[in-house]
C-alpha cells in the first residue's frame, strides 16, 4: 500500500469514506513521521500526540455513525499565530512564549466542526515579520528540499511539514506573501485568499488590513477542499465579507480554454533569476498551449508597492503590539521601579530584532510631522495599485507572475540584510494591497532541483478560476510534490 504520509487529502478522505483507512491509522502515521523527521526539519513548535489521537478516534466514531466531511478524520498542522483554545499560541515570541488561548479562532472551530485532529502548531518568523523562519525566537526551520536552506517565511513551518510529509495540509497566514512564498520555496501549492474570504478572527494581528489566513497542500484540488472548509462570513470579525461563497474545486476538470492570462512586464525586469524567468515563462507556454491567451499588460505603480507595503505593515504592527506591555498577559520583565521601565524593559526583552524594528519604523511613519509623508503617502498609493489591478482585470481573467525572485536561499544568507530580505517580497506584496486572491504552485526547479513558485492572480473573490487554471497546469506537469520534481 502506498505511503500513508504522501496520500493528498483528497485521496486520505476518499480512503477513510471507503473503509480502507481510519482516521487513528492516518494520524499515527504522520505522528511517527513527526518522530523520524522533524529533528531535521524544525517544522513543530508543539506537537499535540494525545489530543490528535483522541480526535482522530472521536471522527472514527462519527464515520461509522453517518458523519461525512470533506476532511472528517484528515489531520493538520496549525501555524502559531493562530488561537488555538487550551493550547500554547506562541507566535514564535518569546512574549507569548507561555500564552494558552481562552478561546479558538474562527478557522479552528471550523477545523473542529469537520472533525480535524490537529497535529500541533508550526514555527514561523516571530509575529510574522519575515520572509525566511530565522527570526523565531525557537528555533530555525530547514527547508526539507535542502536542509541548508531557508523554508521561506513567514509560514515556513507550514509549508515545510508538507513538503516534508509531517502533514497533510497545514493553516498559514499571508501578510505580505507569507503562504506563497514558502510555499514557493518548499514546493507545494499556497493560497492567499480575498480578503474578507476567511475569518481573522483569533488571528494574532500584525497588519490587520492585510493578514488573510489561507491553506498550504500537496495539490490544487486540497487546497480548493481546505479552503471550502475554513471560509465564510463571521460576525465576529467585522472585516468578513458577508456573501455566499462557491464550491471552489466547481471549475476543476474545466481546463483553461477561453481564459485570458496577463504577464505584467514589470515583475519580469532587473532582480529576477534567470531560471525562475525561465520557467515562469515557460508555464506561460504550457497555460497558451491548453488554450488559454497570453497577453502582456502593464502596472505602472507596481514598483511602489513594496515600499507603501512596509509603510502600512509596519504603522499597523506598531498599532496591534502595542497591546504587549507585560501588564495584562504576556512576557513580563523582573527588572523594573515604574510602569515606565515595565513597559520598556518587557518589549526590549520580549521581542526579538526585526519586530522592533518594524514596531520603531511603524512608530516613526505615523508620529507628529511624519504621517501625511509616509504614512497617508502610502495609503494613496494603495488606492492607485488597487485601481490599475481593476483595469488589469477588465482585460485579462489571471495574472501570471513568478512569487520570488529567487529559488529558496541558504540559511543565514540575508539574515545580516534586512533590506536585501525585505526585497524579496517585491512580486507577492501587491496582492496584499490589492486585497485580491493569489494561488502560489510550483512550475520547475533550478538546477540545483530546488523548486521554483509561479503565482496566479485573480479578481475579487475569483478562487474558482484560481483553482481552475492552477489545476489544468497541474494535470498537464504532474503535481511537483508528489512527482519529487520530474519536469
Amino acid at each position: 500500500m502506498t505511503d500513508i504520509t504522501t496520500m493528498t487529502v483528497g485521496e486520505l478522505s476518499r480512503a477513510m469514506e471507503s473503509g480502507e483507512l481510519t482516521s487513528q491509522e492516518v494520524t499515527r502515521s504522520y505522528l511517527a513521521s513527526i518522530d523520524a523527521n522533524d529533528e531535521k526539519v524544525n517544522g513543530y513548535i508543539t506537537v499535540t500526540a494525545d489530543a490528535a489521537l483522541d480526535a482522530a478516534r472521536a471522527a472514527d466514531d462519527a464515520r461509522r455513525q453517518g458523519a461525512k466531511a470533506p476532511l472528517l478524520g484528515v489531520p493538520a498542522a496549525i501555524k502559531d499565530n493562530i488561537c488555538t483554545k487550551g493550547l500554547k499560541t506562541t507566535c514564535a515570541s518569546k512574549m507569548l512564549e507561555n500564552f494558552v488561548p481562552p478561546y479558538n479562532a474562527t478557522v479552528m472551530e471550523k477545523l473542529n466542526t469537520q472533525g480535524v485532529p490537529v497535529l500541533g502548531k508550526v514555527n514561523m518568523d516571530e509575529f510574522a515579520m519575515g520572509s525566511s523562519t530565522e527570526n523565531s525566537a525557537f528555533k530555525i526551520t530547514h527547508n526539507p528540499r535542502s536542509a541548508d536552506r531557508v523554508p521561506g517565511g513567514s509560514s515556513g513551518g507550514s509549508a515545510a511539514v508538507v513538503a516534508a510529509n509531517e502533514a497533510p495540509f497545514a493553516l498559514g497566514s499571508d501578510t505580505g506573501g507569507s503562504i506563497r512564498q514558502p510555499a514557493a520555496f518548499c514546493g507545494v501549492v499556497g493560497m492567499k485568499p480575498t480578503y474578507g474570504r476567511v475569518s481573522r478572527y483569533g488571528l494574532v494581528a500584525f497588519a490587520s488590513s492585510l493578514d488573510q489566513i489561507g491553506p498550504l497542500t500537496k495539490t490544487v484540488e486540497d487546497n480548493a477542499l481546505v479552503l471550502g472548509a475554513i471560509a465564510g462570513y463571521d460576525p465576529h470579525d467585522a472585516t468578513s465579507v458577508n456573501n455566499e461563497y462557491p464550491d471552489f474545486a466547481s471549475g476543476i476538470g474545466q481546463g483553461v480554454k477561453g481564459l485570458k492570462i496577463a504577464l505584467l512586464k514589470e515583475s519580469f525586469g532587473q532582480g529576477l533569476s534567470g531560471e525562475v524567468k525561465s520557467a515562469v515563462l515557460n508555464a506561460a507556454k504550457v497555460f497558451e498551449k491548453l488554450g488559454a491567451e497570453i497577453v502582456e499588460l502593464s502596472m505602472p505603480s507596481l514598483d511602489k508597492a513594496l515600499p507603501a507595503y512596509y509603510v502600512i505593515s509596519s504603522a499597523e504592527a506598531s498599532s496591534n503590539l502595542a497591546r504587549f506591555d507585560g501588564v495584562r498577559y504576556g512576557y513580563r520583565s523582573e527588572k523594573y521601579d515604574d510602569i515606565t521601565e515595565l513597559y520598556q524593559n518587557s518589549r526590549s526583552e520580549g521581542f526579538g530584532p526585526e519586530v522592533k524594528r518594524r514596531i520603531m519604523l511603524g512608530t516613526f511613519a505615523l508620529s507628529s510631522g511624519y504621517y501625511d509623508a509616509y504614512y497617508k503617502k502610502a495609503l494613496q498609493m494603495r488606492t492607485i495599485i488597487m485601481k490599475e489591478y481593476e483595469r488589469c482585470f477588465q482585460r485579462c481573467d489571471l495574472i501570471l507572475s513568478p512569487v520570488a525572485p529567487t529559488v529558496a536561499y541558504k540559511i543565514g544568507e540575508k539574515s545580516h540584510n534586512p533590506l536585501e530580505m525585505y526585497l524579496g517580497d517585491i512580486y507577492t506584496v501587491p496582492v496584499n494591497i490589492g486585497g485580491i486572491p493569489s494561488l502560489s504552485m510550483p512550475c520547475g526547479s533550478d538546477s540545483e532541483g530546488l523548486p521554483i513558485g509561479m503565482q496566479l492572480m485573480g479578481r475579487h473573490f475569483d478562487e474558482v478560476t484560481l483553482y481552475r487554471a492552477g489545476a489544468a497546469y497541474e494535470a498537464e506537469r504532474g503535481a511537483w510534490h508528489l512527482e519529487r520534481g520530474a519536469f
